[in-house]
């Protein structure tokens, strides 16, 4: 997009008759290109939230002198609140929140409860399983992460949508 700037004063304090310069509307190849980098966009923030969801359950049972620390919970909620941000940036829609939201809640859910072999990926203090209430990191990472991703949407659900009218405009356009 090409913004009209005013040009600077000539030797005589006057401005130059040149008129400013329309913008010049997109091309069939840069609509595509941007819907192209949407797409990706969405893509790489649902793989990023399948990658930290991962990494977060590798970090879940991190203890020292044998009580669990909870540093997974942080994680989580600053990698949520990132992602949340990256997805409707990139895409540039509201409802960009839910894609990497749905995909870390569902590894999450399919994680904490055991597979037809009995083991476990988000593994409690006496072993057992996040469904029988062992493990208050896990837990608390699941709720705290979804949080994480509601204050999000909530947050860009109350933003004011930005009104043709409201825009700034060049000083050489009158407003309407």
């Amino acid at each position: 997009m090409t913004v009209s700037t005013p040009s600077p004063p000539v030797e005589g304090g006057e401005q130059s008759a040149t008129p400013p310069v329309e913008p010049r509307p997109p091309s069939r190849f840069d609509e595509a290109f941007q819907t192209g980098l949407r797409v990706a966009g969405g893509v790489i923030a649902v793989v990023a939230a399948l990658v930290t969801a991962v990494a977060e359950l590798m970090i879940a049972p991190l203890r020292i002198g044998g009580h669990l620390i909870g540093v997974a919970v942080v994680a989580t909620v600053v990698a949520n609140l990132a992602l949340g941000w990256f997805a409707y940036t990139t895409v540039g829609r509201k409802w960009a929140v839910a894609l990497p939201a749905g995909a870390w809640l569902a590894l999450m859910v399919t994680a904490s409860g055991r597979t037809t072999e009995g083991d476990l990926l988000l593994v409690g203090p006496q072993g057992g399983a996040v469904v029988d209430g062992n493990s208050w990191v896990g837990v608390v990472m699941i709720l705290a992460g979804s949080v994480a991703y509601a204050v999000v949407g909530f947050r860009l659900m109350l933003a004011q949508p930005a009104h043709p009218r409201n825009r700034q405009l060049p000083p050489s356009q009158p407003r309407v």
